[in-house]
C-alpha cells in the first residue's frame, strides 16, 4: 500500500489497532520470553553452586581435599557470568 500521510501509515487503513496491537503483544511476549530465560538461567545456576557447595561441604567434612578447590573454581567461574 502508498500512504500519502504518516497519520494513514498509523492507521492502516482502518486496522491500525489491529496491526499494532499485534506488534506490541508481540514485543511483549518476545521481552516475557527473555526475561523468563534469563530467571530460569539464574535460578539453575543458583541451584547448581548450592549443589557443589553441599557437595565440597561433604568432601570436607569426609577428608577429602581434591573436591573443595574444583567447586570453588567453577563457582567462580559461573558467578562471573562466563557461561553466558
Amino acid at each position: 500500500m502508498i500512504w500519502s500521510s504518516a497519520s494513514e501509515f498509523w492507521a492502516m487503513g482502518g486496522y491500525g489497532v489491529f496491526v499494532w496491537g499485534s506488534m506490541g503483544v508481540s514485543a511483549a511476549l518476545l521481552a516475557l520470553e527473555v526475561w523468563l530465560a534469563r530467571m530460569g538461567r539464574s535460578q539453575a545456576l543458583d541451584a547448581v553452586c548450592e549443589a557443589m557447595d553441599a557437595e565440597a561441604l561433604d568432601a570436607e567434612t569426609s577428608g577429602s581435599a581434591v573436591a573443595t578447590p574444583i567447586a570453588a573454581s567453577r563457582l567462580q567461574h559461573f558467578s562471573q557470568g562466563a557461561a553466558t
